[in-house]
């Protein structure tokens, strides 16, 4: 890695409390009612499951990986619980991967540190950055991944993290989408919620015979080093950045 990016992860770490502030973004519009029998999405909705997708004769196009959540309102009551009410959590959700390619390069794609990857190059991936506003489709972030290039691709994993507002997934509900030309749209759910682990690892993708596997993890880590070790990418972290 560059000096210029060693020093971009420095001052990232440095200003981790200040990092996006995205309370108001839009990205929860592009969240899917898990309970949708409408036949319009593939659900992978259960730990362990897995759904496989196959290249067309000139494999595969672009590919869009998205997050969306559907933060729920929580009960607050005032002084002496004679007032409550109900709203939304203010929470900074931000998309991850991190990725190995055929030649055993690794490495991490997330907006934290300034790691954006590229599509027409190595790794391939590019993330989209802080929509904030929205797209036509309400994703606030997304991986673009260079379907031409897949074969040069192992392996993809996908994770959200939280910056900021309180760890209760049960209240997030985050779901990553993958969007495949000429597919049915792929929706991974969470399986299972917890609390007070700021990284939550929901899917990944492995290159089969260059096609995909897609597999639903559902697990949570304290932080982005211990979510490292458990699935081998042998990354240097330093408190949430990749360090070298």
């Amino acid at each position: 890695m560059s000096g210029n990016s060693l020093d971009s992860l420095s001052s990232a770490t440095k200003s981790r409390a200040k990092f996006s502030a995205r309370g108001d973004a839009k990205g929860a519009a592009g969240f899917v009612n898990p309970g949708d029998v409408s036949g319009r999405y593939d659900f992978v909705s259960h730990s362990g499951e897995q759904i496989s997708l196959s290249p067309s004769e000139n494999g595969f196009d672009k590919i869009k990986i998205a997050a969306a959540w559907d933060i729920q309102k929580v009960k607050k009551k005032k002084l002496f619980g004679l007032l409550s009410y109900s709203a939304k959590q203010k929470v900074d959700l931000d998309l991850g991967c991190l990725y190995e390619l055929q030649d055993g390069t690794r490495g991490a794609i997330q907006a934290f540190g300034d790691m954006y990857g590229s599509f027409k190059n190595a790794p391939y991936l590019r993330l989209s950055g802080d929509e904030r506003t929205g797209e036509t489709e309400g994703f606030d972030e997304y991986i673009m991944v260079n379907g031409r290039k897949w074969p040069e691709i192992k392996r993809l994993l996908l994770y959200v993290y939280i910056y900021e507002g309180a760890v209760d997934w049960a209240h997030v509900r985050p779901q990553i989408h993958v969007r495949v030309p000429g597919e049915q749209p792929l929706v991974i759910t969470l399986s299972s919620h917890m609390k007070n682990l700021n990284v939550c690892v929901i899917a990944g993708i492995e290159n089969v015979r260059n096609g995909m596997v897609v597999t639903n993890y559902t697990e949570y880590f304290p932080g982005h080093n211990e979510m490292d070790r458990a699935y081998g990418f042998g990354l240097e972290w330093d408190d949430g950045a990749k360090d070298a």
